[in-house]
């Protein structure tokens, strides 16, 4: 399979990543939720890549503010969300839900899950078991309710569950350690999760990146996707916005 996941971590306080999704082939890539150009156009130059496209997730900035300084410098395919144009002018490429598109020779999938924002989508990739999640799933989590319902991202959260559990959560924050802490509270006796914060904490002492998940793993460990309603949800999600 000639494509090849990076991360790149914008070191800000909200711990983000931008993900870039390379065609080694072609030396071609894909930057999803980039929060600053500049990191971007580093990466690409000191790997030489040529950018191609742009991939949203939903509007908040600290996942679009990189892209009106990439769109700067070059044309670029911009893909985000349909709901969301009001917010994000530079979208060229709207999408929704079971839309999908391509990169080369890569077929995309488009996942809606709103909650976080009430147009959030997702990037799901059959071909290479990926899965973008933005601020929908993370790692032992879930994003906050800004702008949606907890039925709402409850149904998200159970379209993301039910993907194959091989495929990797690429989510875009690294905020892995404060939600397996969290999650310990809802789930104390989960040895599969006690397991799990051992690795993590051995991984951020040495400053190591604790993603991509697995589905496999959130099934195991995530509070929020083993939930057995929208109501134990919301009381879940509320505990944790109290944490």
């Amino acid at each position: 399979m000639h494509y090849k996941i990076h991360a790149i971590d914008v070191k800000n306080a909200l711990k983000n990543y931008i993900w870039l999704l390379e065609d080694t082939q072609r030396k071609e890539a894909v930057a999803i939720d980039p929060t600053e150009a500049e990191l971007v156009i580093d990466f690409c130059a000191a790997h030489q890549l040529t950018l191609k496209q742009v991939w949203l997730t939903h509007w908040h900035p600290d996942h679009t503010g990189g892209v009106p300084g990439l769109l700067a410098s070059q044309n670029l395919l911009v893909y985000g969300p349909r709901d969301e144009l009001s917010k994000v002018s530079s979208i060229s490429n709207p999408l929704q839900n079971n839309d999908h598109f391509y990169f080369n020779d890569l077929k995309i999938e488009i996942i809606a899950t709103p909650g976080h924002t009430l147009g959030h989508i997702t990037y799901f990739i059959e071909e290479l078991d990926s899965l973008f999640s933005g601020d929908t799933l993370f790692a032992m989590g879930c994003g906050r309710l800004f702008e949606g319902t907890p039925e709402q991202m409850y149904h998200s959260l159970n379209r993301l569950a039910a993907l194959p559990i091989q495929t990797k959560v690429y989510c875009t924050h690294e905020y892995t350690l404060a939600n397996g802490e969290f999650a310990l509270t809802v789930e104390p006796h989960n040895v599969a999760l006690q397991e799990r914060m051992r690795q993590v904490k051995v991984l951020r002492a040495a400053g190591q990146m604790t993603l991509p998940s697995t589905i496999e793993l959130e099934l195991e460990t995530n509070p929020f996707l083993r939930t057995e309603s929208a109501e134990d949800f919301a009381r879940i999600r509320s505990l944790k916005d109290q944490f």
